[in-house]
């Protein structure tokens, strides 16, 4: 019994035949044949498998546990940078923060996790004054009795001794600083006594002072007593700064927040960053398969990169930074200019290695288009230079916004960046106090380039299919 394989062939065979014997014209002929449809995705399937390439990619990937961790880190980072002007208690990045008393900037204020200073507990005597309707200004320094001027003292105390001045009863430090005259039984009370220098006369037997500053507490915890007393209706809280938020990475040289100063200026980095490397990677793409495929371009773009490449970087920035006005665009539009050469190069010297070898070969006999060609056959091999090349582009941006900034010709400190955070940190990188204005800001730094230096690395590794089973 013939299969049906057979049969059709013996029919075609049989038409055949009969056209040469009968002389048919052309279009008789081409009445015999029904024409096949040929499809550019089924002429390259010889076979069926369920091979995903991106999801061999992001298999091998997620076997890499370190460049998890750092993902996980730079995702979180990323995140918080985005989240944190919208978490309580924040500060404006540039808002100059005062004293509400004295009005003098909160210069250089060390990092703190707190504004709390002391606890007092309830029915405490502080003497306030009125900041606003939330906040008071408090101490408990009820005299100042001057250098020399004489004062009873009623009870004697090695670390406190009760006293009287002007008719008001209170308490006074009994120590060096203080160098009360005292008599040979200090002890037999009362007598006359004075110092050699200015004492504090305070309404408890504690310094509620700030470094003799007034510390602030909350007006709910306060009961008025007139006069300007006040008592404490509990455990109560006396802060160095009348907010609840503090300085966490303390304040520069004018009081500005330290802490909202880098996650804004991270967010001005990122951005540039990003932009910086997407257009990298979009120019840089689509000129370098060009560049590599179409051999009649060739000496046309190499011509041209040679012009560009000649001309250093650096001096682009410099004059674009300097002939622009200083701004965020200006610094993209600056690194836009010559970063997609090196991409566009390192793409166009890969595509030549593979754009003859045999699969390339078989698409060009079946009839497949060269934008396919490009996108189907070459482009996955490229894959992995692409992501690692971008993952560096971000910190290399950064890195370039920094040293823009480092010879004044960056952002303004109006527009906080990492750039100008480092550059004014490294001032002071000579006086231990001041250190961590400089180093708060390179941690950051550090920590994005690191990031993205590992996770590319990974990525480029699990995405070549060279390494794919």
């Amino acid at each position: 019994m013939k299969g049906p394989f057979e049969t059709k062939k013996r029919r075609l065979e049989d038409s055949v035949n009969a056209a040469v014997e009968k002389n048919l014209s052309r279009e008789e002929e081409d009445a015999l044949f029904t024409p096949a449809p040929f499809d550019p995705t089924a002429g390259e399937k010889t076979g069926y498998s369920n091979y995903s390439y991106w999801r061999s990619t992001f298999r091998a990937f997620w076997h890499n546990r370190t460049a998890l961790v750092m993902l996980v880190v730079l995702v979180v980072l990323v995140a918080f940078t985005l989240l944190q002007p919208l978490l309580p208690g924040q500060y404006e990045a540039n808002t100059v923060n005062n004293n509400p008393l004295t009005g003098i900037q909160l210069q250089n204020q060390a990092p703190s996790t707190t504004t709390s200073y002391m606890t007092v507990p309830a029915g405490t005597v502080l003497l306030g004054e009125k900041l606003n309707d939330d906040w008071y200004a408090v101490s408990n320094v009820a005299s100042v009795i001057k250098k020399r001027q004489k004062f009873t003292l009623t009870q004697y105390g090695p670390d406190w001794c009760t006293v009287e001045y002007n008719g008001t009863t209170g308490y006074v430090k009994n120590n060096f600083q203080t160098s009360l005259k005292l008599p040979e039984d200090p002890e037999n009370t009362p007598y006359q006594s004075y110092s050699n220098f200015q004492l504090q006369m305070y309404t408890e037997p504690a310094d509620m002072t700030n470094g003799g500053e007034s510390l602030y507490a909350a007006a709910s915890d306060l009961t008025p007593l007139g006069d300007g007393r006040f008592e404490t209706a509990g455990a109560t809280e006396l802060r160095t700064m009348p907010s609840r938020s503090p300085f966490l990475f303390g304040t520069n040289n004018i009081g500005q927040d330290l802490w909202a100063r880098v996650w804004s200026g991270t967010r001005t980095s990122l951005w540039i960053g990003f932009v910086v490397a997407v257009f990298e990677a979009l120019i840089g793409i689509a000129v370098g398969i060009v560049w590599g495929y179409v051999r009649a371009l060739d000496r046309l773009i190499t011509e041209i990169y040679n012009v560009i490449d000649n001309i250093p970087t650096t001096i682009i920035l410099i004059l674009v930074s300097y002939i622009m006005r200083p701004s965020i665009s200006t610094l993209i539009f600056a690194m836009c200019l010559t970063r997609w050469l090196g991409m566009a190069r390192f793409i166009r010297n890969q595509i030549i290695i593979i754009r003859d070898r045999d699969y390339n070969l078989a698409s060009r006999c079946l009839g497949t288009e060269p934008t396919r060609i490009m996108l189907r056959n070459l482009l996955p091999y490229l894959v992995s230079v692409i992501m690692l090349r971008m993952a560096l582009a971000i910190p290399s941006a950064i890195g370039s916004e920094v040293f823009i900034t480092y010879i004044g010709l960056g952002l303004d400190v109006n527009t906080p960046s990492l750039g100008n955070l480092i550059n004014e940190g490294r001032k002071l990188v000579t006086s231990a106090s001041l250190r961590y204005q400089l180093i708060f800001p390179a941690i950051v730094l550090s920590l994005i380039t690191i990031s993205f230096y590992i996770i590319g690395n990974a990525f480029a590794d699990a995405a070549d299919p060279k390494n794919h089973v």
